[in-house]
């Protein structure tokens, strides 16, 4: 069986068909998806998700959300963090991190949050899903001075070097749809040569769908849909079982047991 390590089950694009979207993925063999927030506004949110649908989920607040949220959301994810600490759901602090990718964002205010939601996952003894996107070296800068429980670096896109820091600090390295394009080359020779023990399988849905999925942006605006969802996730892990030579029973079994090792909390 499968678990999805990073899926936003609380976006809009789910809206109309999100139970529906759950029955498929337990139809396809996905028996647990971990649901992190982005922002304080959906705390709430993804915590009644898990409950409702028997899953997990993680508080945090995204890079991409920090010049919209106010110094006070911090406090607010303490209180949270700290009212649901005995929740057997609630399995890391996330989604956070970095993203030196989307120009326009301040870098200063987005590790100013970063570094205090590391202090909040150290004081409540949490893992992290961090963010990385073009911003790997500044995440373990801070990951160094602030040691946590390891986690996930959620859709790896870096170097070697980097995987291998990542790893070093007790982390796994997250792979989806981007792995199943034949020109990803060097997110494909990742996931084909950093050790099977260090990675972990997720769709990020809606986004980051997979190349059968993939629409160009004049097709989007045509109306034709890419949404990805986690029913894709054992389709993606067959490019995973083809580049590593294993078959998909024992490749589930090994990515399973490496996401219950980066959040022990869905043991």
């Amino acid at each position: 069986m499968w678990i999805d390590s990073h899926c936003h089950l609380d976006a809009p694009e789910f809206n109309a068909d999100r139970d529906a979207a759950v029955v498929r993925a337990r139809v396809s063999g996905v028996t647990q998806i971990v649901i992190p927030a982005v922002e304080r506004g959906n705390f709430e949110t993804v915590q009644q998700l898990a409950h409702q649908h028997g899953l997990a989920y993680a508080l945090g607040i995204h890079p991409l959300c920090v010049d919209r949220s106010l110094d006070d959301d911090l406090r607010h994810l303490h209180d949270a963090l700290a009212e649901h600490r005995g929740d057997p759901r609630l399995v890391a602090v996330g989604e956070i991190g970095l993203d030196h990718f989307v120009a326009g964002l301040d870098p200063v205010r987005q590790e100013r949050f970063y570094a205090a939601q590391l202090k909040l996952a150290r004081q409540f003894d949490l893992p992290v899903i961090v963010h990385v996107r073009k911003s790997a070296d500044t995440l373990l800068k801070h990951l160094r001075a602030t040691r946590v429980r390891g986690g996930i670096a959620h859709a790896f896109n870096g170097s070697e070097q980097q995987a291998q820091a990542f790893i070093g600090l007790g982390f796994k390295l997250g792979f989806g749809g981007a792995m199943t394009f034949d020109r990803a080359l060097q997110i494909r020779r990742l996931a084909q040569t950093l050790p099977i023990e260090a990675i972990v399988l997720e769709t990020d849905a809606p986004d980051i769908p997979p190349h059968w999925l993939y629409r160009t942006a004049a097709e989007r605006a045509a109306g034709a849909s890419s949404r990805n969802e986690p029913a894709e996730l054992p389709r993606i892990a067959q490019t995973l079982a083809g580049l590593r030579g294993l078959s998909l029973p024992a490749l589930a079994e090994i990515t399973s047991a490496n996401v219950r090792a980066a959040l022990p909390g869905l043991a």
